[in-house]
């Protein structure tokens, strides 16, 4: 897909819906997040504490308490409870799909329901074993010279194999309508550059259980245990090389640091041993002349490593990153050992999950605007579409009306402002376009070469976007995704159906959860366009600089303050989470529940503001929408993981950092000045 560098990662994170839904299993608890008289359930609240004390605790600590986190999961809350139903919903299409041998050949329903049979054959998976990656290794094992890396390393990039680089389409930071290639560091094995660097006790032990993990992978290929360990600490000693060249997630969240336009002779200039017009042209784009690098003193050190060590080590280096992209997708043993790291270690689940909710998950992934225009049809109606648009647009309302109020903002600065907010695109639900899976073929063969086929297909849909205009129909996440995002370089926020449910949204629900719940959500995404990441984008969506020095400055403090009272919040031990990383998120936590709030007012203008049946008025019940879609037990891997690697903060951070930056949240709950949730120094923006 077009890969925007300002893409605002979803309001939950990587973390919470991408490496937490490798956990993801059907079990229920007890009680959801909401009762049937759609208010809040009162059994959620921890009364022994203060709403002004500790607010996720008040508002979710009884939730928190019968809802301990099943086995199968490194977390459990309302994210992930929705997700589950979601995927019951999209296994119930599926199965019908399978079952249904009067599927017109290449259509929709015969893709999906032959890719989710081909992935639930376990018994033909099992006695494939590694072989259909054959080929691949094949033409590892025959590489002859440093020559031959370059197109090898672009076959394998094509049926979505790791290693060195990414290449893909993007978006000129400088020039939004255009799509350009872009090459950005990758090639490692952990999850973050920070992981082969640090010193600490835990650092050293989790490497120490990477070598472990990948001499097992190598020994499953069927090597023998010495060279199997041998062949682990090779991959360590490059990944390690490559680690130190890369820049950090707080560098990489910089967008002015990053764009290097190229031309072929300046490309042989940065890597000399690496020929790029060779890459292009096994690519199957020989026309390519120029490209974006985004980070050139990665791609300086890894040119160095391809001079200096033994071509057998880079064979080393491609066999561990072809085996660690597809583990997931072959035999058992394969499957169980990429848990066992992955997983069970990095984020402390306990059990795989069962395989028909891997197999939707691969399903929505490779084939997602196939199966979503079926989850569509099926499980989200017209009138919820048109429900959330209106609120959408009350959200802009709002932000429109507060930015001409703000006293640290100058008259052509909030002219600016004004105009990228009324340039906003909203896509609500799924694509008016669909996606074309036509040349695509899925059968019923082995399950990995259907995954191979549709990685192909996808890397070829995305290259050929390159020299072309932008389109800005395209969607960045499928309908039946539980999360939402903005786009800063297309400036358009994007719902999908999935999250259009309860807890975040329900059209038969009291108005005053839906603004704290789904209203701040859509505040978040809105307000993502005017945090540190955001504000450097103009209504096209082009990176240029729209505000005056001295407004520049105010807002850049505001940012810090955030960023500080977040680096301040406790993860475990020692560990904080890091500002400078979450800076961006937070700013749009607290933009967007201050947006929706005003909305929400706006909303109850001349209408009665009662009480409801458990004594909440309705801001007390607006703040507990907000605390209600936080509630999540999470394991203390899994929030380490995310506090080192994930831009977002932590549920508990997400409940209380903005709220005690509200005025309103004080005077919801009576809290005065000396309560841990009234801050000394306040952080205001909108």
């Amino acid at each position: 897909m077009l890969i925007p560098r300002l893409f605002a990662g979803g309001l939950l994170g990587l973390l919470l819906l991408g490496a937490f839904a490798v956990a993801l299993n059907g079990r229920r608890t007890a009680r959801t997040m909401q009762s049937s008289s759609h208010g809040y359930d009162p059994a959620n609240l921890d009364k022994t504490c203060r709403p002004c004390d500790d607010f996720f605790q008040f508002a979710n600590g009884g939730w928190l308490k019968d809802n301990p986190i099943p086995a199968e999961y490194p977390a459990w809350g309302s994210f992930i409870m929705l997700a589950d139903e979601n995927q019951k919903q999209l296994r119930t299409i599926l199965d019908s799909a399978t079952a249904d041998k009067s599927a017109s050949p290449g259509s929709n329903e015969q893709k999906i329901g032959d890719f989710y049979s081909s992935c639930m054959d376990t018994t033909a998976i099992d006695a494939h074993g590694d072989k259909p990656l054959s080929p691949l290794f094949a033409q590892i094992d025959q590489l002859k010279d440093r020559e031959s890396i370059s197109p090898l390393i672009a076959r394998l990039h094509a049926q979505g194999v790791g290693g060195y680089f990414v290449f893909a389409s993007t978006q000129d930071l400088k020039d939004s309508t255009k799509v350009i290639g872009e090459a950005d560091q990758a090639g490692l094995g952990l999850p973050d550059r920070d992981y082969y660097t640090r010193t600490d006790a835990d650092s050293r032990k989790l490497r120490e259980e990477y070598i472990e993990h990948v001499a097992k992978m190598f020994t499953l290929l069927g090597d023998s245990s010495e060279r199997s360990a041998a062949e682990a600490k090779t991959v360590l000693d490059i990944e390690t090389s490559l680690a130190n060249a890369s820049m950090t997630n707080v560098e990489l969240r910089n967008p002015e640091i990053q764009y290097h336009i190229m031309n072929l002779s300046q490309l042989g200039g940065l890597t000399p041993h690496f020929a790029w017009n060779v890459y292009f042209q096994a690519a199957g784009h020989p026309e390519l002349t120029q490209i974006n690098i985004g980070q050139p003193q990665f791609f300086k050190e890894m040119d160095k490593q391809l001079a200096l060590r033994p071509l057998d080590d880079w064979k080393t280096y491609l066999r561990w990153h072809l085996i660690h992209s597809t583990a997931q997708f072959l035999s058992d043993p394969f499957v169980q050992e990429n848990f066992n790291f992955n997983v069970r270690i990095l984020t402390g689940t306990q059990e795989l999950r069962p395989r028909w909710k891997r197999c939707a998950d691969t399903t929505d992934h490779y084939l997602g605007e196939a199966l979503g225009q079926l989850y569509v049809r099926k499980y989200f109606p017209p009138e919820a579409k048109a429900r959330a648009l209106e609120m959408v647009h009350n959200l802009i309302a709002a932000l429109q009306d507060d930015i001409p109020t703000l006293s640290w903002m100058g008259p052509e600065t909030k002219k600016a402002a004004i105009a990228k907010l009324e340039a906003f695109g909203v896509k609500i639900g799924y694509p008016d376009k669909w996606r074309d899976y036509s040349s695509l073929k899925i059968d019923r063969g082995p399950y990995i070469s259907n995954v191979v086929r549709a990685a192909q297909f996808e890397t070829a849909r995305d290259l050929n976007k390159i020299g072309k205009p932008v389109d800005r129909t395209e969607w960045g996440m499928t309908p039946p995704t539980v999360d939402a995002y903005n786009n800063g370089q297309l400036n358009e926020i994007v719902f999908p159906a999935g999250i259009l449910q309860p807890p975040f949204f329900d059209p038969n629900r009291d108005d005053a959860y839906n603004y704290g719940g789904m209203g701040a959500v859509i505040g978040h995404e809105i307000t993502h366009g005017f945090d540190d990441q955001g504000a450097k984008f103009d209504p096209q969506g082009n990176m240029k600089n729209w505000w005056s020095p001295e407004d520049l400055k105010q807002f850049q403090d505001r940012g810090n303050c955030i960023s500080h009272q977040f680096s301040g919040y406790i993860v475990d031990g020692d560990q904080h989470e890091n500002g400078e990383l979450i800076e961006g998120e937070s700013i749009a936590d607290l933009g967007g529940l201050t947006v929706a709030y005003a909305a929400y007012q706006k909303h109850l203008q001349g209408k009665p503001q009662q009480a409801d049946a458990n004594g909440f008025t309705p801001d007390q019940r607006f703040f507990l929408g907000w605390a209600q879609i936080w509630a999540l037990n999470v394991r203390p891997e899994a929030a380490k993981l995310q506090a080192n690697t994930d831009p977002h903060p932590l549920p508990r951070f997400r409940t209380n950092g903005p709220t005690s930056n509200m005025i309103e949240f004080a005077r919801a709950f009576g809290c005065k000045k000396g309560d841990p949730m009234v801050r000394e120094t306040v952080c205001k923006i909108w």
